[in-house]
């Protein structure tokens, strides 16, 4: 398995990966149109000091993670999903998340958010368990893009 920056050509299995994990595994009501950045990485994402990446094995996107530049030496981590077969002793969370806190350091970022969904307990623990600490609301920085589905926020001093 190998993780590198996201390519147009992904956008369909990132779509793929990221779709199925919402709407079947976590029973969230959330549709390709909801989430227009997926169709637009690029501009999203790959803008600034942010970026997209995606794990994939054997040709197969397996994984991703994404980080949004919103100034002020802050990012907001994104879009971290992983493929059920290969959470756990794969690691491929924890391979995603430091390719992400590495470019971030590089990229002399200061902190990063994170806004989550209460139903994602495994991921609640994956970020506690790797520096990243619960915030009020209200704690996020006013340029934090909070989506609707969002009810724990996270932060990270990179």
């Amino acid at each position: 398995m190998k993780i590198r920056e996201y390519q147009l050509t992904d956008q369909q299995e990132v779509l793929d990966l990221i779709l199925p994990i919402q709407q079947q595994e976590f029973g969230i009501a959330i549709t390709k149109e909801d989430q227009p950045d997926l169709c637009q990485v690029n501009s999203v994402y790959q803008t600034g000091k942010g970026n997209f990446w995606v794990a994939e094995d054997n040709g197969l996107v397996v994984g991703t993670i994404a980080l949004i530049d919103i100034g002020a030496g802050q990012g907001a981590l994104r879009k971290m999903f992983v493929h059920k077969d290969y959470r756990g002793a794969k690691q491929t969370a924890k391979k995603l998340l430091d390719v992400l806190l590495n470019w971030a350091q590089e990229q002399g970022l200061r902190e990063i958010y994170l806004g989550t969904t209460s139903k994602f307990l495994a991921a609640h623990r994956f970020y506690e368990k790797n520096g990243f600490i619960e915030v009020a609301k209200e704690q996020l920085p006013p340029s934090f893009p909070v989506m609707k589905v969002d009810s724990r926020f996270y932060r990270y001093i990179v």
